[in-house]
């Protein structure tokens, strides 16, 4: 039986990353099913369904997260697609990297801009000049 944290966590998840983030879980059934369950109802059933954060500040909170730990470039394309979902403007996507650069340094930035751009060309969205 499924508890309240998972079905709760299961529509925040489908609501940020759609399908992206349902392959996500799928693809650790076989190995690691407690994992995904634990994506679900911690991160996503307690975490991104507290009060306080819009889904906005939250995605922006994550990419940039993401970017500062660096090695963690399939999780932040879930992301941005996931920023995207929830209505952050590709430009404002860059400009939440741009931020990072001089707490982070050029390396993680431009991986980041780098998997933004892979996602923006997967998404037929156009940014810049």
């Amino acid at each position: 039986m499924e508890s309240e944290r998972f079905k709760r966590g299961t529509e925040r998840l489908s609501e940020v990353d759609s399908t992206a983030g349902e392959n996500v879980i799928a693809s650790l059934d076989a190995i690691a099913p407690d994992l995904g369950r634990y994506v679900i109802e911690f991160a996503f059933g307690d975490i991104y369904c507290r009060e306080g954060l819009s889904l906005q500040e939250r995605e922006m909170i994550t990419i940039s997260s993401l970017l500062t730990a660096g090695g963690c470039e399939p999780q932040l394309e879930v992301h941005i697609n996931g920023s995207l979902n929830v209505g952050i403007s590709p430009e404002k996507v860059i400009e939440t990297f741009i931020q990072c650069l001089p707490y982070t340094g050029f390396p993680k930035v431009l991986n980041a801009v780098n998997v933004a751009k892979k996602v923006f060309a997967e998404r037929n969205i156009k940014v810049g000049k």
